[in-house]
Order: structure tokens, then C-alpha cells, then sequence
């Protein structure tokens, strides 16, 4: 489960679970360079890891091509693409979303990975090799009420990565997703709407093992499904969430 000598971009990982894939990527030995729409923060969390920071919006070509480019130049190659960035819309009856939520959410969640797929499949392809890590949600799978369009954001970037697995495969590149239940991250309140200990004990109720996800579990699968202990697996999308989608 080791990275050393690898390369790794991490997407939304000034905070929450990209932190925490950042921060298991370094200890397994990786380079990491930490990009997040929140500069200071995506600084902050690279500063403590003793690696690079940029500031992308992952929704914006141009931003994630200069990205790419920041990238190869501070590192010279990469081995690792995780598409962490994501948002939700608030909860709410599907009708009432509004088109620039709705717009935002897709934009973020699912085009996202297209644009950074253009940007760095063709360096992932001249190599021979790569892993690309989509982080989706047992939202994809198990679509909770009233966050519909959040659900559906989830579900596509699900079937992207198997997508973008089998067109891969002949290149020497991996693609995979992981799928966590909500965890103690900035968007748990969103998918809650609000934080009240009665409304974590109804959410607590769904998940077997009754506990969040937490960076740390993130971490450690995004470790494994990148490192050459996973070189048979790809197209699969993991479910790191104590029971919720059985």
C-alpha cells in the first residue's frame, strides 16, 4: 500500500476528505500537491504536509488546465488524479432547486471530472500509466430524498469511472470511485440541512457501524486503490460506508 516515489494532484483538499487523501498520500510516501477553490486553505493543509498548493476552480476549463500544467511542472510526471471537489445543493423538493444550484452542482461534481480528464489522461497515456480516483457517494447508489439532483451528480460520476475504466485499461490506466456516507466534513450540515444532535442520531440510525466516515477512512482506501497493491482492480466503486448501502 505504499506510494513512495509517486506523484498525486488531490482535487478539494484543502479540507475534509481530500485532506485526508492528502494527508495518507504523504505519509505513504507520495508527493502531493493540494488544489482547492480555497487558496489559503489548500496553502495551509501543504504547508503541513511539506508539499505544493494551487488554487483551481475545477468547474473552469482554463483553470484546470493551468492546474495540470502547474502541476508537471513542479513535479515532472503524475501517477495519481483524485477528483475530490464536490458540493451539494440544500435539501429541498426536487422542483425547488434552482437552475444555478442545480448548474453549480453538476458543474463541480460531474464536469469536473471531464475537465480534468482532458487535461491529464493524455499525460496518464504517453506514460503508459495512472490512477485516476473519482470520490462519489452512497448518494450514487442509494439516493436519499431531497437531495435529487445531488444523488444524480453522484450516480454519473459512478458510471463515469466504469466508463472511463474499460476506455482506459489498454493504456496502463486505472480509474476507480469511492463512495462514502457523509462525514464529519463542510458539506454535512448541506446534506442534513441542519446540525442538531437529534437529526445526527436519525442519520446515525442508517449506518450499521454508527459512525460517520472520517478523512482518515477515506484516506486509507484512496491509499490502496492507488498504490501497486491494486493493479488488478479498476472500474470499481467502493463502498467506505459502514453498512449504509447494504
Amino acid at each position: 500500500m505504499q506510494l513512495d516515489g509517486k506523484t498525486a494532484l488531490v482535487t478539494g483538499a484543502a479540507s475534509g476528505f481530500g485532506a485526508g487523501i492528502a494527508q495518507a498520500f504523504t505519509a505513504a510516501g507520495a508527493r502531493v500537491l493540494v488544489a482547492d477553490i480555497n487558496g489559503d486553505g489548500a496553502r495551509a493543509v501543504a504547508d503541513q504536509l511539506g508539499g505544493h498548493s494551487i488554487e483551481v476552480d475545477v468547474s473552469n476549463g482554463a483553470s484546470v488546465q493551468a492546474m495540470a500544467d502547474h502541476t508537471l511542472a513542479a513535479f515532472g510526471t503524475l501517477d495519481i488524479l483524485v477528483n475530490n471537489a464536490g458540493i451539494t445543493h440544500l435539501p429541498q423538493a426536487m422542483e425547488e432547486v434552482s437552475e444555478a444550484d442545480f448548474d453549480r452542482v453538476l458543474a463541480v461534481n460531474a464536469k469536473s471530472v471531464y475537465l480534468t480528464a482532458r487535461s491529464l489522461v493524455p499525460h496518464f497515456k504517453e506514460q503508459a500509466k495512472g490512477a485516476i480516483l473519482n470520490i462519489a457517494s452512497t448518494a450514487g447508489v442509494s439516493p436519499r430524498p431531497r437531495l435529487n439532483w445531488y444523488n444524480a451528480s453522484k450516480g454519473w460520476m459512478i458510471t463515469a469511472t466504469k466508463a472511463m475504466a474499460v476506455e482506459l485499461a489498454p493504456h496502463g490506466i486505472r480509474v476507480n470511485a469511492i463512495n462514502p456516507v457523509a462525514g464529519e466534513t463542510p458539506l454535512l450540515k448541506s446534506f442534513m440541512g441542519e446540525d442538531t444532535p437529534e437529526i445526527r442520531a436519525k442519520f446515525l440510525a442508517t449506518i450499521p457501524l454508527g459512525r460517520f466516515s472520517t478523512p482518515e477512512d477515506m484516506g486509507a482506501a484512496a491509499t490502496f486503490l492507488c498504490s501497486d497493491a491494486a493493479s488488478m482492480i479498476t472500474g470499481v466503486a467502493m463502498e467506505v460506508d459502514g453498512g449504509r448501502c447494504i
